[in-house]
């Protein structure tokens, strides 16, 4: 008897074209929700690191106005931090540390004396430019195609929203 070889090599064809497409299919599933997860969670760490700088800059801030010492959680802060820097890019993590220094320097400006209004301002604008930059690098890396941000959206507030508070100008009386 002989064997119908067309018969043999289109099965033998069908079989491996489905264990490929079955193969494939498992790899680009995987892929796709590994990257769903690192999305997810990054997103998750990039919201804590926000909702924990919010709450660290509102303490600060009132600490300073009302000239007293702060009572900062940092342990919201740091743990925040942490996770970014685990799971965060290069340029997202990048500006996480510069937001990190501009935070560590109001908290050292609110510990200072005499407090003036040009550090406050100084500050405020160093907080608002590192939360934006920190912002837009969080929007990339968690989808590209959008567009940076050129507005401020919550965060440390405005210069003249804190301008009535501030401490009384500086008088120049060397002139």
């Amino acid at each position: 008897m002989a064997v119908p070889w067309e018969l043999v090599i289109s099965t033998a064809g069908g079989v491996a074209a489905t264990v490929v497409g079955v193969v494939a299919g498992g790899v680009v599933g995987r892929r796709g929700q590994n990257e769903q997860w690192i999305r997810d969670n990054r997103t998750a760490a990039y919201a804590a690191f926000l909702k924990a700088f919010a709450t660290l800059e509102m303490e600060l801030r009132e600490a300073f106005l009302e000239d007293r010492p702060h009572t900062a959680d940092w342990v919201p802060w740091h743990s925040a931090l942490t996770t970014i820097s685990l799971i965060a890019p290069r340029e997202v993590a990048a500006a996480a540390s510069e937001l990190t220094g501009s935070v560590g320097r109001f908290a050292e400006l609110v510990d200072s004396s005499p407090k003036t209004r040009e550090d406050l301002q100084e500050i405020q604008a160093a907080l608002v430019e590192g939360q934006m930059r920190f912002v837009n690098a969080a929007r990339a890396s968690l989808d590209g195609s959008q567009l940076a941000l050129d507005w401020q959206l919550g965060g440390p507030p405005a210069w003249h929203e804190i301008e009535p508070y501030a401490p009384a100008p500086s008088v120049d009386r060397s002139a």
